[in-house]
């Protein structure tokens, strides 16, 4: 079995692996970071979209051995101490979430288009996030959440 070794959310990780294990398994299973969720396992979703090397991947179609060497971040390093990232405190304070299931990978999502795009319209933010689903909210609030989350990281 093969060796993983990355930095996840500036931490040092390795481990010996299957080959066969997706990246999104080694995060939750061999990790504990359980923030990154598995929703549809066909890249339909966007739940499981972590930062590999600073830019949004979805974890459930990359083995985790093709991460070896990187730098990774999940929903869990995104903050700093109990202070949200700008991303996730509009996301709090415009509602952009319900059950909450989607919300790491649109997040994560999100703090990528805007590290892209510092300043999107509402449908660069739309286009953006396609592909990304959320069965609750209908998206109106999400897209307030994302052009305020960009904002805050303009500073």
């Amino acid at each position: 079995m093969p060796t993983v070794s990355m930095t996840v959310n500036g931490q040092t990780v390795s481990a010996e692996v299957d080959g066969r294990t997706l990246l999104v398994e080694f995060i939750r299973e061999h990790l504990a970071l359980t923030g990154t969720h598995v929703g549809c396992d066909t890249s339909q979703c966007g739940a499981c979209v972590v930062h590999v090397n600073g830019e949004a991947a979805k974890s459930c179609t990359m083995l985790a051995v093709q991460a070896n060497g990187a730098s990774v971040t999940t929903i869990e390093g995104l903050s700093e101490g109990d202070d949200l990232h700008p991303m996730q405190a509009a996301f709090k304070d415009n509602h952009g979430l319900q059950c909450g299931f989607c919300t790491p990978g649109m997040i994560m999502s999100a703090v990528d288009l805007a590290k892209r795009n510092p300043n999107p319209t509402e449908a660069e933010i739309r286009k953006g996030l396609e592909g990304n689903i959320c069965r609750c909210t209908g998206y109106h609030n999400i897209v307030k959440a994302v052009a305020q989350g960009a904002a805050g990281m303009r500073g």
